[in-house]
């Protein structure tokens, strides 16, 4: 009985090995039969423009973004004193008319302050993607079909665990692919832009209406003369007690020093 269950393991044994060898086979198959896309690459562009009319310049660029088949993806505006607007625009532009909407933009200003582009090659990573989205794929089907013909319930749940495993990372590839198409279908450009405006000084009437001006120094001196005979008032009234004592005080002195002079002269 022990050899024929021994019999048995390896057998399965000898099965899954086989399997795996064709699994390895197949996978290294269809890595051959992959077709190696054209060239990918990520563009970016950071433009910074001084322009002459801010508000024009900005509706142009939404003209020349819609013709070239893009969008907008951000945009905002910030104003800086009263001497100067600076706007920013996030644009997303099909690849093949990245460098025309460029050569538009720029058309737009009255000083490049800044031009900046890079591209990023992501071939490789996309043709290495391209082939592991294949052989997991392969993978996948071969444990859908194993799940199917499985007896046990402990086979059924280990293969589906597997397929789980396999199926997430087809998802992850996938989605970085996606990512990759998106990023290289349409390039991303950066746009700043700056305008300096002159500001006239207006004539500011408040400060010439000299008639006004006039009535409110002469009602100024008026108080300050009526304040300062109201304190004179309220001094002398209300000091006037102190003021006789002194007063009289005084003129005693004045009379006793008379009379001593007078004294003197008669000598």
């Amino acid at each position: 009985m022990s050899d024929l269950r021994n019999t048995a393991d390896s057998a399965k044994s000898e099965k899954s090995v086989a399997i795996s060898s064709d699994s390895t086979k197949n996978d290294k198959k269809t890595a051959e039969k992959i077709d190696v896309p054209h060239q990918k690459v990520i563009y970016q562009a950071d433009l910074q423009l001084r322009v002459k009319n801010f508000e024009k310049t900005v509706q142009n660029l939404e003209e020349k973004v819609n013709h070239f088949g893009g969008y907008i993806a951000e945009s905002d505006v910030t104003k800086e004193g009263k001497e100067q607007l600076r706007g920013r625009m996030k644009i997303r532009i099909p690849q093949t008319n990245f460098q025309d909407f460029l050569h538009e933009a720029q058309g737009q200003a009255t000083e490049v302050i800044q031009r900046n582009i890079t591209g990023q090659d992501v071939t490789e990573e996309y043709v290495d993607l391209e082939s592991r989205l294949k052989s997991k794929t392969v993978v996948a089907e071969r444990l859908t079909s194993f799940m199917k013909s499985a007896e046990k319930t402990e086979d059924l749940l280990k293969i589906s665990k597997d397929l789980a495993s396999v199926q997430e990372e087809i998802e992850t590839i996938e989605g970085r692919m996606k990512f990759l198409d998106n990023q290289t279908s349409l390039s991303t450009i950066t746009i700043t832009l700056y305008e300096n405006k002159v500001i006239i000084p207006e004539i500011d009437n408040d400060k010439l209406n000299t008639w006004e001006k006039t009535k409110k120094q002469f009602m100024k001196s008026v108080n300050i003369l009526l304040v300062a005979l109201s304190d004179l008032t309220v001094f002398l009234f209300g000091n006037l007690p102190i003021l006789i004592i002194l007063l009289l005080f005084g003129l005693a002195i004045f009379l006793t020093i008379k009379k001593i002079r007078k004294g003197k002269h008669r000598e």
